[in-house]
């Protein structure tokens, strides 16, 4: 059996889990996030716990069976928390604003780039060199966090660009054995 999916789904006070076939609906005090999953799952609530189960031991239905507990955490999760994912950026110049609901970034192009939250996201900028993504969506926290991100990659040379927080950039050495040219 799956170490992940097997694990109870606790359900906090103050969340309320509805079940209906094989969609879920989670309420809390952040937001409600609905979700449906696979038709070979079973999902069933006992107490205050979500039960995950699977009808067989074949590799697809075990894959399906850790991802869906682990979707049905990330729901409990995000209603109840929040997610959040922070990004800097790094190089001369580079910034970030917001203006209203608009994240603004100059990031060295000839134009700022404006990018605008979906539903359920909000983007903090509690400095010009940094930038936070929260929503209770963890799926839609990461891919706008990533999409922020693709407007200018860290490069490996001088480490220019956004990055995440924390996240490491490799680093090149450049030209440095390219001395004098062609004779």
């Amino acid at each position: 059996m799956s170490r992940i999916g097997k694990k109870p789904v606790k359900i906090p006070a103050g969340v309320e889990v509805n079940i209906e076939g094989n969609t879920v609906t989670v309420k809390g005090p952040k937001g409600k996030l609905t979700r449906q999953f696979p038709a070979e799952i079973t999902i069933s609530r006992e107490g205050e716990e979500l039960q995950v189960s699977r009808p067989s031991d074949a590799k697809p239905h075990r894959a399906l069976h850790g991802l869906s507990r682990a979707l049905l955490q990330n729901m409990v999760d995000g209603v109840t928390r929040g997610f959040e994912k922070g990004l800097e950026l790094v190089g001369v110049g580079y910034r970030a604003a917001k203006q209203g609901n608009k994240l603004v970034l100059s990031v060295g192009y000839s134009h700022p780039v404006e990018m605008v939250p979906g539903e359920g996201l909000e983007i903090e900028v509690p400095a010009p060199n940094k930038v936070i993504v929260k929503g209770i969506d963890k799926e839609a926290v990461g891919a706008l966090a990533a999409k922020i991100r693709d407007v200018r990659p860290p490069e490996p040379y001088k480490g220019k660009g956004i990055k995440y927080e924390g996240e490491y950039i490799r680093r090149k050495v450049g030209k440095t054995g390219a001395k004098g040219g062609k004779k």
